[in-house]
């Protein structure tokens, strides 16, 4: 009886769970050698494509120990372009494919579908992530430092007041300058009759982007009132100046950083002012 009792149980448990399936994105940078890191999962409800969900990993250690010179950037705007098309309806994968393979030379590739059974999406995305893209066992976290570190932490503070998606990324510079201008501006928005964009920039490493980013402020602004008819509000996110001793030079390249830029009207602010940033953001975007 008990044994029936078992088996019934199951069967409800089965019949309350959602057949879906899920694809894995791979990252492979040589296809020559076929070696791959699993860097993010699509997933789906069983002939459901309108329900289609992409998570790309945040840690991006795996992906350097396999290729060191990795763009991790063009990964993470990857994950947002394949995001955005699914949300315009672009449900059917051969255009997502022939995203990936035209920007990143086939550098991205999809697995075969497999099935599993779901309480919900957004759990089993959870799961799968662990299962299948994320590191399970103990190891080392090395800390983000630099300029990665100040981005990953503004990705992360308007993601958690639901804004990133709505934000664009990685905007190209030579849209408002002029052509062959490499420069690209992490993220931003348009609340109303102004853009604010933000860029990360590190004042402990290599001073040249702060440089860079006050040379290039003024082309900027001019394009963006000649294109969108709006004025445009730059803003630099630095790490705080961190307690110095005996390292006069370091404090005054510091400095000189944070003065190059407010110079040319850029507005500097630290990580920690980031949360009333993306406050900010949710209530310019009406959230």
């Amino acid at each position: 009886m008990a044994l029936e009792l078992h088996r019934s149980d199951w069967r409800v448990l089965l019949a309350s769970r959602m057949e879906c399936e899920f694809f894995l994105v791979r990252y492979v940078p040589d296809t020559v050698k076929n070696e791959f890191v699993n860097i993010g999962v699509l997933l789906r409800e069983a002939g459901r494509a309108e329900s289609t969900r992409v998570r790309f990993t945040r840690d991006w250690s795996r992906v350097r120990c396999l290729d060191p010179d990795a763009d991790t950037a063009m990964l993470e705007a990857m994950e947002t372009e394949i995001a955005e098309r699914l949300k315009l309806g672009e449900h059917d994968f051969k255009p997502v494919l022939q995203v990936m393979e035209d920007t990143l030379s086939n550098s991205l590739q999809l697995t075969e579908p497999r099935g599993c059974l779901a309480e919900n999406l957004s759990a089993e995305m959870e799961q799968l992530m662990r299962m299948y893209v994320e590191t399970v066992r103990e190891r080392v976290i090395r800390p983000r430092t630099g300029r990665a570190a100040i981005a990953a932490t503004m990705r992360e503070e308007f993601e958690r007041a639901n804004v990133w998606d709505l934000m664009r990324k990685r905007i190209s510079a030579s849209q408002y300058t002029r052509v062959g201008d490499p420069l690209k501006i992490d993220c931003g928005y348009r609340p109303n009759g102004i853009i604010r964009m933000f860029q990360a920039i590190s004042l402990e490493g290599d001073l040249e982007a702060a440089k860079v980013l006050a040379f290039s402020s003024s082309g900027l602004r001019e394009g963006v009132q000649r294109l969108e008819g709006a004025s445009l509000e730059l803003t630099a996110i630095v790490e705080p100046l961190r307690e110095m001793e005996d390292e006069t030079a370091a404090v005054e390249r510091y400095r000189f950083g944070v003065e190059t830029m407010e110079r040319e009207s850029i507005r500097v602010l630290t990580v920690s002012d980031l949360e009333r940033v993306a406050q900010t953001a949710r209530r310019e975007l009406n959230l």
